[in-house]
């Protein structure tokens, strides 16, 4: 396919990003542009769609430069599954008591409705058998029944269209109101082939959505990659720089993307467990600010406190699992920025590549190098320093909003040798974070056998390794860095019809990279430190019951 290209646009938390991906999944150019976030109050957290897509158009514009636009035969999009409001005329509505018109997105980290997840958990509908049996704040259900019962007058009233925000994007860019099954399924309580639970909605107060059947918030649905529509409208066209008709791809969140984008490569030779096995042996996990955690089946397996079992929400065919933290790579950033020597690690990697910039997690990982004897693993630094990870709540597998981080083993010092200290001790949480989550899909009767990391942390060669030693299996990390983006070009390929299937434009783009084996001498180091991390978690919960008696 020389000479074809797709275009891949990922919305992550606080950028925009777009590639031009060839046939065979090679990532010819990229551009990022930064978006805002508001954070109006504690645990608010809003955004502009009509920002968004203007970086959109400008991210595609820059890297389909130099190309002909009869090349690009293909676009797809992906998002964070944030909350878009428009009204009957399809302008932005407010989602804050400010009522500023442009900050019309509750983006996916909010948790202004946890009240609100509560009381529908509390309701017990048979919804939530799918979702873990626990409704989450991060999902749209409870975040619209804050703005009804919040900002009625200003919003609720007003709201005409309710948008998972990657189905915002193929709407700009078609004209489309489909939306896509990765998004209603996983985030709307959607289910196929029944489609909308009624009951489900009159039960927890959201009948008005019932109207124009289930108009405001989705009638027609698509699995990924589907093209809609006619492809490019003229005016999105001319706005992205391509040309119209162009085919659009039905769309996904963007850690679905990701998983899009690594899942489905072709192992033979690598000489891995999964080798040989359905791609049910593999689970993606997809690791920025936030991270998630895919897994799929040939049938449909009821996790406690994880998400699914989603039919054709990533795979077409497949049942999809969602594990997920809430906090990661911004985990991280908070113990790392927020540490007493934060200035002088700055300084200490400033000097060591005063050209370049070295990242401040390059230093920290050859920092623990240098503290580790050399015939002792970084990973034993960890001995004495134990972190539960769960500073913005517990996504998977307590599905627990309530729980809060906890750090054990604190010196008095805050020496640089600390933070380094202390950042690995949160890296090593995070992975064994991923470890609870994979016993609990084990338990439910999934067999994974290797990690397939994509995203921001993937590139970070400690939290790689150590994802491999905690969890004791292989990690493959993708040939192109930017699998998520890969995983949208996917859409636009499979929208294209140059591919008889999402499976097969799957299998053709995405290639593996590196395979990291797990160092089998830190496995009993492991075991004991995850007996610490259950025993933190229980602890959290005692002190809470001795502080809360009933």
């Amino acid at each position: 396919m020389a000479g074809v290209y797709y275009v891949g646009v990922d919305v992550g938390t606080s950028s925009v990003r777009a590639a031009l991906v060839t046939g065979g999944g090679l990532v010819r150019t990229t551009a990022e542009e930064p978006i805002s976030v508001w954070e109006p109050k504690a645990d608010h957290y809003v955004q502009s769609s009509c920002e968004i897509w203007e970086r959109c158009c400008s991210v595609v514009k820059e890297v389909v430069r130099g190309v002909e636009r009869a090349q690009v035969r293909g676009i797809g999009f992906d998002a964070t599954c944030s909350l878009v409001v428009l009204d009957q005329r399809f302008q932005p509505v407010p989602v804050g008591r400010d009522g500023d018109p442009q900050r019309n997105v509750v983006m996916w980290m909010d948790h202004r409705a946890a009240e609100q997840a509560a009381r529908i958990t509390r309701s017990g509908h048979r919804v939530l058998s799918r979702v873990g049996g626990v409704m989450s704040p991060e999902m749209q259900p409870p975040k619209l029944l804050w703005l009804k019962e919040n900002l009625k007058e200003s919003c609720w009233n007003k709201a005409a269209h309710f948008f998972d925000l990657p189905d915002f994007l193929s709407w700009k860019a078609t004209g489309s109101l489909t939306r896509s099954l990765c998004t209603l399924v996983c985030k709307w309580t959607y289910c196929p082939p029944e489609g909308w639970d009624v009951s489900f909605w009159t039960a927890v107060g959201l009948e008005d959505l019932l109207e124009n059947n289930f108009s405001k918030i989705g009638s027609q649905t698509s699995p990924p990659g589907s093209p809609l529509g006619d492809g490019l409208t003229q005016e999105a066209a001319a706005d992205l720089g391509l040309d119209p008709g162009t085919a659009v791809g039905a769309s996904l969140i963007d850690a679905h993307a990701g998983g899009l984008g690594v899942i489905g490569a072709d192992v033979r030779g690598h000489h891995l467990p999964c080798e040989g096995q359905p791609v049910s042996s593999r689970m993606a996990v997809i690791c920025g600010t936030s991270s998630c955690h895919m897994a799929v089946s040939e049938r449909p397996l009821f996790v406690p406190g994880v998400w699914g079992p989603y039919l054709s929400a990533m795979v077409p065919g497949l049942w999809l699992n969602e594990g997920g933290q809430s906090a990661t790579g911004r985990l991280i950033d908070h113990m790392v920025k927020g540490h007493a020597a934060y200035s002088r690690l700055q300084e200490q990697a400033q000097q060591r590549s005063p050209f370049t910039g070295e990242n401040v997690y390059s230093y920290l990982n050859n920092h623990l190098s240098l503290m580790a004897s050399s015939c002792s693993a970084v990973d034993l630094l960890g001995s004495s320093l134990h972190v539960w990870p769960d500073f913005h709540g517990n996504r998977s597998p307590l599905a627990d909003p309530t729980l809060k981080g906890m750090v054990i083993g604190l010196p008095l010092s805050q020496t640089l040798e600390d933070l380094a200290l202390l950042y690995l001790a949160t890296v090593q949480a995070l992975a064994l974070g991923t470890l609870h989550i994979l016993e609990a899909l084990r338990e439910a009767g999934h067999d994974v056998r290797t990690l397939f990391l994509c995203g921001g942390l993937s590139k970070n060669s400690l939290f790689v390794q150590i994802h491999a030693n905690a969890t004791g299996l292989p990690v493959v990390l993708p040939d192109q860095l930017e699998a998520v983006l890969v995983g949208a070009a996917v859409l636009g390929a499979c929208a294209s019809q140059d591919h008889s299937s999402l499976q097969e434009a799957m299998g053709r783009m995405a290639k593996v990279g590196k395979v990291v084996q797990p160092d089998q001498e830190v496995q009993s180091f492991y075991q004991r430190k995850y007996k610490v991390f259950l025993r933190l978690m229980a602890h959290q919960r005692e002190y809470q019951a001795l502080m809360n008696p009933r």
